[in-house]
């Protein structure tokens, strides 16, 4: 691990000013993120001992957890502190009872030690564990240096993505409970040095294109401080299905979120959302269209999960991923219309 300075926030007003006065060194070097928010730290801190992050200062903001710490489910819906750990978010009454999916796709993710200690909005922040991305022995990786090349492309990529993939990279964003919070229509409030916004969280982050480095639509110093998912018929009526290699401490190949609202069998709103098979958290509208209006059936998933992925491009050992990801949604699909609430 390289050096860094440490510094230690007391407020948000505090932590913003840190974030937005990057040192001397950090601007001859050109580093492109010279300084990072810390909260848990399971992920940066893993990415920078193995020298893929290189900060020259880390922002510590867990006093913070006072303003940014909460859980809260009213009429209008759930609001959940970006330094809400994600143990406890996974334990909240109201979640598990309300918000099934959100639960259940923080139970499932990492470890017990892990979700102890990660924050929500570090956990949504998490990068890919594409084995290019974090081997920096491996010089073509256009994510970490850009202009460099793919390595992925045909190299070891059965873990990576199909949808929203570029000819630049075809990373696969790993996360779980991002997926439940794009599926939900979730919004994610900010703090920056221009002051508050609020966006979809569909939004927060990019799709490769041209540029897989620049992976959030977050400007330099922002601050995630929350979500919001609103309330719906849909939200007691999902889940979240992970398939991996193992049961637990793994990685998605594939996962889906959805969320339903039946009327005598017939779906009159969807949420459909989809993880370890996407370059970044992942929405699929065209399913949920086709299933609007019809019967819930093994047919109808069907047709949704054909029109899910309709768009996947694959590479090598990608080539199993669509099929596993529709069966896998077919079968999220059917779980969820079975569920007694």
């Amino acid at each position: 691990m390289r050096p860094f300075r440490y510094e230690h926030a007391t407020d948000r007003a505090q932590a913003l000013q840190l974030a937005t006065t990057p040192t001397a060194a950090a601007a001859a070097a050109h580093v492109a993120a010279p300084v990072q928010y810390l909260a848990g730290g399971t992920t940066l801190i893993d990415l920078m001992k193995i020298d893929v992050m290189r900060p020259e200062v880390l922002v510590d903001i867990n006093a913070l957890a006072g303003q940014h710490g909460e859980i809260r489910a009213d009429d209008a819906g759930l609001r959940l502190g970006a330094l809400v750990r994600m143990a406890d978010a996974a334990a909240h009454p109201a979640v598990l009872r309300d918000y099934p999916a959100i639960a259940q796709s923080l139970q499932l993710a990492a470890s017990p030690q892990l979700r102890n200690m990660a924050s929500l909005g570090g956990n949504v922040l998490q990068r890919t564990r594409c084995n290019y991305f974090r081997d920096v022995t491996y010089a073509a990786c256009n994510k970490r240096s850009p202009g460099s090349g793919c390595a992925a492309m045909e190299g070891v990529n059965r873990r990576l993505a199909v949808l929203g993939v570029s000819d630049r990279c075809i990373a696969n964003y790993p996360g779980d409970f991002a997926n439940a919070l794009a599926a939900l229509g979730a919004a994610v409030d900010v703090e920056g040095p221009k002051g508050r916004r609020v966006m979809a969280f569909e939004d927060l982050h990019r799709l490769p294109g041209e540029t897989p480095h620049v992976e959030t639509n977050l400007a330099p110093g922002e601050l995630i401080t929350g979500f919001s998912v609103p309330a719906g018929p849909w939200t007691r009526r999902s889940l979240y299905l992970k398939i991996r290699d193992r049961q637990s401490y793994e990685f998605a190949l594939a996962s889906a979120a959805v969320a339903l609202d039946l009327d005598g069998g017939v779906v009159r709103e969807a949420r459909v959302g989809l993880g370890g098979l996407s370059a970044k958290p992942w929405r699929s509208h065209e399913a949920e269209a086709a299933l609007r209006g019809k019967p819930l059936t093994e047919a109808s998933a069907q047709a949704a999960a054909e029109a899910a992925f309709a768009k996947a491009v694959v590479h090598g050992e990608t080539r199993f991923k669509p099929e596993l990801g529709r069966r896998t949604l077919v079968r999220a699909l059917l779980q969820c219309a079975a569920m007694e609430i």
